[in-house]
């Protein structure tokens, strides 16, 4: 069983259509998903009223002095064994992953216990997986010491797994709150010069901008609970800057709390900050515009040149060929 599996590993026009198969499926089902995907936005929000639930539990527990209930989700059991077991959250953890995992949208304890069992498991998955394609199925030729460092940078290579996974998810969600970070202050200063409070005004703008940005939506759902129930403002404006981790939110941050403090103007500001949000917007866009040439210079090489040198001398190659 073993030398077939070896055989076809090894054999060219198998691998080819394999290949072409996992390309195939792979497109129709990045096609076909859009149209089954269900509504996420009740979804999220759902979360995020849970979420401000727990913080008005919270402060009226503070309040009374009483023992805190946590309405967090809790990990599984067969993780939290795990964790517990190896006690990894003295050996493995790390807080800057705390802070990573909220930026990523993944907040309490269950997702953190998770991200430790993965950190585990998933350098020992690698590791087996590396040896057995080393020493038993691909019967590599090199020496002894290449094949264990291949398997050493398996296991680093899991290792690093789950933070290129957070750092990837991170990504994707900054990039969503940014592109619908200017159009929300837009309909902030709206909404403040309206007369509404800052309270409102944010719920106001978590509601109408769902559609385009969920992340954003949950993110100022979260504010609008933090500003009703904890007992500093400042706190609650250097949390939203702390889960987005972006510039212009900071920059917004600070703006709001130093009109909290001085008693600033807060229209002036928001359409201030609205059009930098743009710019910025704007700059990120050329600078991606400006690297597409190089970038498509090794694809003109390797894909466009080979074909039009066919297309001008083949009719040529031809014809000297017919006359010999």
């Amino acid at each position: 069983m073993i030398d077939f599996l070896v055989d076809k590993l090894h054999d060219a026009h198998f691998m080819t259509m394999l290949l072409a198969a996992i390309a195939v499926s792979a497109t129709a089902y990045t096609l076909i998903t859009p149209f089954f995907a269900g509504e996420t936005l009740a979804k999220r929000m759902k979360s995020v009223a849970s979420e401000r639930e727990r913080l008005r539990q919270r402060e009226r527990e503070r309040l009374s002095k009483t023992e805190r209930v946590s309405l967090r989700q809790a990990p599984k059991q067969i993780v939290s064994r795990v964790v517990e077991g190896f006690n990894l959250g003295k050996w493995v953890a790390q807080e800057a992953a705390r802070d990573k995992l909220v930026m990523a949208g993944y907040r309490g304890q269950a997702p953190y216990i998770t991200f430790l069992f993965f950190r585990l498991v998933t350098p020992i998955l690698f590791g087996i997986g590396a040896v057995i394609y080393v020493f038993v199925i691909s019967h590599m030729q090199q020496s002894t010491p290449i094949k264990i460092g291949i398997c050493i940078a398996a296991v680093y290579l899991g290792m690093q797994a789950p933070m290129l996974f957070l750092r990837n998810a991170i990504t994707k969600r900054q990039l969503s709150i940014k592109r619908a970070f200017p159009d929300a202050l837009d309909l902030l200063l709206i909404c403040v010069e309206s007369g509404m409070s800052i309270e409102a005004a944010f719920r106001k703008v978590s509601v109408e901008i769902g559609s385009q940005s969920i992340p954003l939506a949950e993110e100022f759902t979260l504010t609008t609970a933090e500003l009703s129930y904890l007992p500093d403002r400042k706190v609650a404006y250097e949390n939203l800057a702390k889960r987005t981790g972006l510039e212009g939110v900071k920059s917004v941050c600070l703006a709001l709390q130093q009109s909290e403090r001085y008693g600033t103007p807060l229209g002036h500001s928001l359409r201030v900050m609205a059009q930098e949000n743009r710019d910025m917007r704007m700059n990120e866009a050329e600078k991606k515009a400006a690297a597409l040439p190089p970038k498509l210079t090794v694809p003109m090489i390797l894909f466009f040149l080979p074909v039009l040198f066919v297309v001008i001398l083949g009719p040529t190659g031809i014809k000297v060929a017919a006359m010999q």
